[in-house]
């Protein structure tokens, strides 16, 4: 029953809606409202904006096994990666912009040294 709740957890919260309750061992087990991640898909452009916005930056999903995190400010990447806008899949829009998601900055041979 312990490796069946292990398996639950590794697969990830995505499908579980806010405040569900998991089964284990004839007890349950409240999963977190923060370790859900919003299917995009399921929501209109402007809710996703505004939860971003809301939340300063979310872990959006846009399957069950894709997801990334967005920022609200393109200032939150820092150190060696820089913003790029970030488009999610809703249902009003196939191209949303959510907001900014980091990137690796490109240090190649084009790049000004």
């Amino acid at each position: 029953m312990m490796r069946a709740a292990h398996l639950l957890l590794a697969a990830g919260f995505a499908a579980l809606p806010a405040g569900a309750a998991l089964a284990q061992g004839g007890a349950f087990i409240e999963v977190p409202a923060f370790t859900q991640r919003p299917l995009t898909p399921s929501l209109t452009c402007a809710a996703v904006r505004s939860l971003v916005a809301r939340r300063g930056h979310v872990v959006l999903a846009s399957s069950p096994t894709a997801y990334e995190t967005v920022h609200y400010e393109s200032g939150a990447c820092q150190n060696e990666v820089t913003a790029a806008p970030a488009f999610e899949p809703t249902l009003d829009e196939p191209y949303c912009f959510a907001g900014y998601r980091c990137v690796q900055r490109n240090n190649g041979e084009n790049s000004v040294r």
